[in-house]
């Protein structure tokens, strides 16, 4: 059962986002209680003693004594606490008016205990997939969580909310086949190889598109040679060839004659 709790609280009639920094300044932590009939008191309370109440409590699923003004504490339920993005104080809190003898529906949160089986020796992920079940009951009978072990787990099993250990003093409104925990077999490594492969089909493009256009600049090259050889041969027009020389036996044949 939640423990109970005395909370001393006086009435506001300002509203507004400026009182409500006002009050936080000073100390005071702003909410609002709301009765059975769907009327809305506001109230300020000490926020260092809120933050006490909370500081043993896993859920916010909490029943109080709350008295404001010095009158006989109401019994309240703990619905909701705004708290600050940044530094985690409460901002704003709000309260419902409940009857011990009437039930209502609340979410009580889902712990998962243990180590499953499927993780630690098969290699699984464990998966949480439900994290709140919603429960009817009365105000004394309500708890903060339930815990759910998970210990024997195998991969490719699941719990359901079936399986939750609750009390029959809690009326489950979820749907009891739903999963609430699941392991998971590890995902294949399929894409690092497909990568690997990608890379070396890339690798290997650029040597051939290289060789290529070497292969194109080498033609272009010797075509350029051999047009500005016949530019050249164009322009200065060809050369007469040298007479071939007379072979020196044929000379001195030809001056014996003369001789003679």
């Amino acid at each position: 059962m939640v423990k109970e709790a005395t909370l001393i609280a006086e009435s506001r009639t300002d509203a507004g986002s400026g009182p409500a920094r006002r009050h936080r300044k000073a100390g005071w932590l702003p909410g609002v209680i709301n009765n059975e009939k769907g009327q809305a008191q506001s109230v300020r309370m000490n926020l260092h003693d809120f933050e006490q109440r909370l500081r043993h409590h896993t859920g916010e699923n909490l029943i109080l004594d709350i008295a404001v003004d010095a009158t006989a504490p109401r019994k309240v339920l703990l619905r909701e606490v705004q708290h600050d993005a940044i530094s985690g104080h409460p901002l704003h809190v709000d309260f419902v008016e409940v009857s011990m003898t009437r039930k209502m529906r609340v979410r009580i949160s889902i712990l998962l205990r243990g180590d499953p089986f499927g993780v630690v020796t098969e290699g699984g992920i464990l998966e949480q997939l439900l994290r709140e079940v919603e429960v009817e009951c009365l105000p004394g009978d309500m708890v903060e969580s339930v815990e759910l072990d998970v210990s024997d787990l195998h991969i490719g099993k699941r719990l359901l909310v079936k399986d939750l250990p609750v009390s029959d003093k809690l009326h489950v409104l979820t749907n009891l086949d739903v999963a609430v925990a699941a392991v998971l077999a590890p995902k294949e490594e399929e894409a690092p190889v497909a990568e690997a492969v990608a890379g070396e089909a890339g690798a290997a493009e650029p040597e051939v598109i290289t060789k290529g256009k070497e292969d194109e600049a080498g033609a272009e090259a010797a075509d350029g040679k051999a047009v500005k050889a016949d530019d050249k041969a164009a322009k200065g027009g060809a050369k007469p060839a040298k007479p071939a020389k007379a072979a020196k036996g044929d000379e001195k044949a030809d001056k014996g004659k003369e001789k003679k």
